[in-house]
């Protein structure tokens, strides 16, 4: 019988332990496939910090560490500066990276840090009980805004990829979405091209996944990946915001 569909070597045998519905599945195999593929899995160091991801350290099957809330680009930091053969990733989540975390994302990327952040934007505190993120979109209900997140009160939402992607020390800049399988494709290019420029010496790389957090959206699994489309992507438009090995 042929084989048709197998696990990736990327990933350990680990039952997860997100919700159902949740894309952060669907991450993991897209930056695992892209690890073995590379035949980086014997050389990967990630970094997990707090948040949904942070039993990350028990599915991907290469090196990694935890880092205190935020600082996983300072960590990432710090493997890269002392094993620059290996290639560093970060996995963060909206909360993680662009609240706490703000200051060591953008600071690592004008610095042009050689680390690859894959951040995983649903809009949403996930492991926290669903409070407003910096990345909730403005009339979105959540347990701080109940009554939507109002921009007068609560300011807008960051786009992440544009911010960075005005820093010189970024080399590349992506953001794609986990909705569909035709968006689930790209989402792995867009990994493979950002390990590859990291293995390359580019500097700072970043993919940004729209992701489905059905739990704490209220909503069922196919209603969420709906959701992404019809509310987060008009928002946070998909698409390449810096690619400095084209530039040059």
């Amino acid at each position: 019988m042929a084989v048709v569909f197998t696990k990736t070597q990327g990933l350990t045998d680990a039952q997860t332990h997100y919700c159902p519905g949740c894309t952060h599945g669907i991450a993991h195999r897209i930056v695992a496939e892209a690890l073995e593929e590379l035949g980086l899995v014997g050389s990967a160091v990630g970094i997990a910090p707090v948040g949904c991801s942070v039993f990350a350290y028990q599915y991907f099957n290469c090196d990694m560490l935890q880092a205190p809330h935020g600082r996983a680009p300072a960590v990432a930091t710090g493997v890269k500066r002392v094993r620059p053969e290996n290639l560093v990733f970060t996995y963060q989540g909206d909360g993680d990276l662009a609240a706490i975390g703000t200051a060591e994302t953008v600071h690592a990327a004008a610095r042009g840090e050689n680390i690859t952040v894959i951040f995983i934007n649903n809009a949403i505190y996930g492991m926290t009980g669903g409070q407003m993120a910096p990345t909730s979109l403005p009339g979105q209900v959540t347990q701080t805004t109940p009554n939507g997140r109002d921009p007068r009160i609560a300011g807008f939402p960051v786009r992440i990829c544009e911010m960075l992607s005005t820093l010189p020390g970024t080399a590349y800049a992506e953001r794609v979405s986990l909705d569909c399988v035709k968006n689930v494709r790209k989402a792995k290019q867009a990994v493979l091209k950002a390990f590859t420029y990291q293995m390359q010496g580019y500097g700072f790389t970043i993919v940004e996944m729209l992701s489905a957090c059905p739990t704490n959206w209220g909503l069922a699994p196919t209603e969420a990946l709906a959701w992404v489309r019809d509310n987060m992507i008009p928002y946070y438009p998909l698409g390449v915001f810096c690619d400095r090995r084209v530039e040059r």
